[in-house]
């Protein structure tokens, strides 16, 4: 399987350099060349596999550069962390069957890719005798995902970048306890928007990355949606066996389009009719949703909301949807994102029809995140977190008589106790993982989001050859 960038600039290359690159050398984000069929016949045959031996059937025919017996022993070492054998446990709550993403170290979604992750960046440097500097932003989990997945990591250091009190009180905890060697959290002054933007331009510093041997975790990395992609697969799976073969509604709160990317790309693969609908569900940050609704691609304020981990307005893999939507020509995608870093706008319009194919959106106002765990737990006695609340919110405004919908549950609502409390009126009982961090010590650089200051501090704490 070769690996080609959105913008055209680079040679195809192999899936292991792909996870090794991160970014694209040309500014653009990597993806598979094609992207394989499954049959039905070959689809069928996957419902009685554990998650971790589906994981495999999926990744394989993405991943050619990896012994067989290595690929199985990386996926089998991720998933072990989990607290379930299940890994994602599916339950059925009134109207909807819910996926429950947060069974892992830091109870959120981000685990699922990141442990794996994690691991194959140990097996490659290990393989290939070399040293790693991982730098990233964070709108709230996936800097506690990647941080897990790399802590004490021999060949790894990791520096991840979070928005100065506009992630939650777990979320900042989760990352800044670790106090391994190889870990350093840097708190900017501004917003995730302004971390990503940062680490992108670091990394379009070719001279740099090369020197210092950068490595990427946010969802520009390839492998985070491969691995994102099984669990709409498992669910599809899951679903079938319950519902007698029916095509399944999924509902994606989303901020930065990795996770329901990784839903279109499960749509491509599977056999026509086993995914029929993608939801779109965004918080108050809703440049996405206008996209589907009105071909509006413009950037507006960041609002903070309840669900921090989709407070984001540029969308990171948003990249990758225009190469299908502008029928993979890179010459256009690379035009189309110079406009958008110039003017903060695109305008699709001229592909609603396309994106209204792909996508159903809505967006969800505070008052309507918490009324909806509110009135879920009321009526269902289930508890959800306000990311989840916002896709269920989505879900139950367009649900339709007879078709199966699947919400992700991207995060353990004790993450973000304040909110769920308030909304459910009791206390929520709180899970160790949680509990065991809250006294703990915490070590973060604060500084202002400043690219130049962030790369000194890289260069300064890298770990070298």
């Amino acid at each position: 399987m070769q690996y080609i960038s959105t913008r055209g600039g680079i040679e195809p290359i192999s899936f292991t350099e792909a996870v090794m690159m991160g970014l694209a050398d040309d500014g653009g984000l990597l993806l598979p060349r094609a992207i394989p069929r499954i049959g039905s016949e070959t689809f069928a045959a996957w419902k009685d596999l554990s998650y971790p031996e589906l994981a495999f059937e999926i990744m394989s025919r993405f991943i050619d550069d990896i012994p067989e017996a290595d690929l199985r022993n990386l996926i089998n070492r991720s998933y072990a962390s989990f607290d379930t054998d299940d890994v994602i446990p599916i339950v059925h709550q009134g109207p909807l069957h819910i996926m429950e993403l947060f069974h892992g170290p830091t109870l959120a979604f981000k685990d699922i890719a990141l442990q794996f992750l994690g691991n194959l960046f140990e097996y490659l440097l290990e393989r290939d005798d070399t040293v790693m500097n991982i730098v990233g932003a964070t709108s709230g989990d996936t800097g506690s995902a990647a941080i897990y997945g790399v802590r004490g990591k021999e060949r790894i250091n990791i520096f991840i970048l979070h928005p100065h009190q506009r992630v939650s009180e777990v979320q900042e905890k989760q990352m800044t306890t670790v106090t391994d060697s190889n870990v350093f959290n840097i708190a900017i002054r501004g917003t995730f928007d302004d971390g990503q933007a940062i680490v992108k331009s670091i990394f379009n510093d070719l001279k740099f990355k090369e020197e210092y041997n950068l490595g990427a975790i946010n969802s520009i990395n390839w492998a985070r949606v491969l691995a994102q992609v099984v669990y709409y697969v498992s669910a599809c799976l899951h679903i079938n066996n319950h519902e007698n073969d029916k095509a399944t509604d999924f509902s994606v709160p989303t901020g930065n389009f990795g996770d329901i990317f990784a839903g279109f790309i499960a749509k491509r693969m599977l056999p026509e009719g086993s995914i029929r609908k993608l939801l779109l569900a965004t918080n108050a940050n809703d440049i996405l949703t206008r996209m589907v609704t009105s071909g509006d691609y413009s950037l507006g304020e960041v609002a903070v909301t309840s669900s921090p981990s989709m407070d984001i307005q540029s969308a990171s893999n948003f990249e990758r949807y225009l190469y299908y939507l502008l029928d993979k020509e890179p010459h256009k995608i690379k035009q189309t994102m110079e406009q958008f870093a110039e003017t903060g706008s695109i305008d699709l319009t001229d592909f609603l029809v396309q994106i209204q194919r792909d996508f159903t959106a809505s967006s969800s106002t505070e008052e309507e995140v918490e009324q909806t765990i509110g009135d879920f737990y009321r009526e269902y006695g289930y508890i959800m977190d306000p990311h989840t609340a916002v896709g269920v919110h989505c879900a139950l405004q367009h649900q339709e008589q007879g078709i199966p919908i699947c919400c992700l549950a991207t995060a353990h609502p004790a993450k973000f106790g304040e909110t769920v409390e308030k909304s459910i009126g009791k206390s929520l009982e709180l899970p160790s993982a949680i509990t065991e961090i809250l006294g703990k010590e915490s070590r973060c650089e604060l500084m202002d989001s400043d690219r130049n200051l962030i790369q000194d501090f890289v260069r300064d704490h890298a770990r070298h050859q």
